[in-house]
């Protein structure tokens, strides 16, 4: 018999793990590093440190294989909202028809973080080596808001001003975000905006642009450089920002132990620059990596209007739009790529984390998409039946978990599937309107325009023998 008086695992807060995994020293190829816009060359040390925050500049390269977690840092998470709880999704198992201990769904809920999201895990971090470092200022770009919204509450424990260009499509489908990032004391524009050299080249040229991660990037990345004082944030993509994510795959691993299972047969997460979705499988994927659980299933979802990884090529490319961001090596749709205006904002980048294309190209992950309508149908399933509305992300992960928990049902499977509830929907509301209207409409631009995409953005040409 289902015991649903124990769906929920908890931890205690000084479980909460003391160590962030670092799994730079078991990528099975190389780490490539970041590189100078100006010149392609690996930044130097020093070019980084203006940029970001000294001791993330540090934590981006190092080869220690687990991190500590500083006290100050863990003692927020615990007055806050950490650890997350784990829950067994036995109201969606049901309505799947899949009751019984055959196939078990669990999701790990960052949804209780103060904005709602897993994005407070890293904002704190950096804020706190900001304030350490003796910066004034965090400068950042959002997209659906969430990392924007976590970038202000980590701020906010600090006392560090907060600058947040946040993607015009999302400015105006979010304003609950807008007013979450304010009461956070954030300073919020639309991008483009007026108020950069970058944002001014699109703005001028039409004020209705629906903007992009990367040309929000830009901007932020250009109104940071103006102060010693300042420095540039950053949600997603770069090694350290996964690197604190992992506090979510820990727990996760900590609580399936707790409930009787050593590790899920798959896990699962939407990604867009590949932060919740890395959080949550970096710890297993080193496992999986060193042969421990070499038969886990990984699985990244993306939406199909903007696949980085499933449409994209493997290359170095520019992290903005307006290329002064650093180069990566990445799965890309191009730097100039401007994605259609779909309401999971945060997954609306033309690239994706250096170790998730990594990991893909080693096979020890793959990807899958979905379009937004029968993402957003799947997240009203996801709600009816365990109460939260999942934000547009996240939905994209429901989605794929029910179509996995089918699969294995029709096959006679047995598995355990675990999946990152990123965000809830609470500030997303428009998308499931337009959904109940009739209104929503799927983007996926062809193949042949994705390639003309990528052969419209100036690539740079790395010589690879250089490092």
């Amino acid at each position: 018999m289902v015991d649903y008086f124990n769906s929920r695992i908890f931890l205690n807060p000084n479980e909460i793990p003391k160590e962030w995994v670092n799994i730079l020293p078991d990528l099975p190829s190389p780490m490539t590093p970041l590189l100078n816009p100006m010149d392609g060359k690996p930044a130097p040390f020093e070019m980084a440190c203006a940029v970001f925050p000294k001791e993330c500049v540090l934590q981006e390269v190092s080869q220690e294989p687990n991190i500590p977690i500083p006290n100050e840092i863990r003692e927020i998470f615990a007055k806050t909202y950490r650890p997350t709880p784990l829950h067994r999704a036995l109201g969606l198992e049901r309505s799947l028809g899949i009751e019984g201990d055959d196939i078990q769904i669990f999701y790990k809920n960052e949804s209780v973080s103060p904005t709602g999201s897993h994005k407070p895990n890293t904002a704190i971090a950096q804020a706190y080596y900001a304030k350490k470092q003796g910066l004034q200022e965090l400068v950042t770009e959002t997209g659906a808001g969430q990392w924007g919204s976590g970038l202000s509450f980590g701020c906010s424990q600090f006392d560090l001003k907060c600058i947040v260009y946040m993607v015009r499509a999302s400015f105006l489908q979010k304003p609950g975000r807008k007013i979450l990032m304010r009461s956070f004391n954030a300073e919020v524009h639309a991008s483009p905006s007026r108020f950069t050299d970058s944002g001014k080249i699109f703005y001028e040229k039409n004020p209705d642009h629906p903007g992009s991660l990367g040309l929000a990037i830009s901007e932020a990345v250009e109104h940071s450089l103006r102060s010693d004082k300042a420095r540039y944030s950053l949600g997603s993509v770069v090694n350290f920002v996964l690197l604190h994510q992992t506090i979510v795959g820990q727990e996760a691993k900590i609580q399936l132990k707790k409930g009787g299972i050593q590790t899920p047969d798959m896990i699962i997460g939407c990604m867009g620059g590949g932060s919740n979705f890395g959080g949550l499988m970096l710890p297993f994927a080193r496992d999986k990596i060193n042969g421990i659980t070499p038969d886990i299933d990984i699985i990244g979802v993306e939406p199909r209007a903007c696949p980085s990884v499933c449409k994209g090529i493997y290359r170095w490319d520019f992290g903005d739009t307006a290329k002064r961001a650093p180069i990566a090596k990445m799965h890309t749709l191009g730097h100039t790529f401007i994605p259609s205006p779909i309401h999971a904002g945060g997954l609306r980048y033309h690239g994706i984390a250096p170790i998730i294309s990594i990991l893909h190209n080693n096979n020890i992950l793959r990807a899958v998409m979905h379009h937004q309508t029968e993402v957003i149908e799947a997240g009203i399933k996801f709600a009816n039946a365990e109460g939260i509305i999942p934000a547009p992300e996240c939905a994209h992960a429901v989605k794929e978990t029910i179509d996995q928990a089918l699969k294995a049902k029709e096959a006679n499977e047995k598995k355990v599937i675990l999946f990152n509830f990123s965000g809830h929907g609470f500030f997303d509301l428009l998308a499931y309107k337009e959904f109940m209207t009739g209104n929503l409409i799927d983007y996926e631009l062809p193949t042949d325009e994705i390639q003309k995409a990528l052969n419209s953005s100036e690539m740079p040409n790395i010589d690879e023998s250089q490092f």
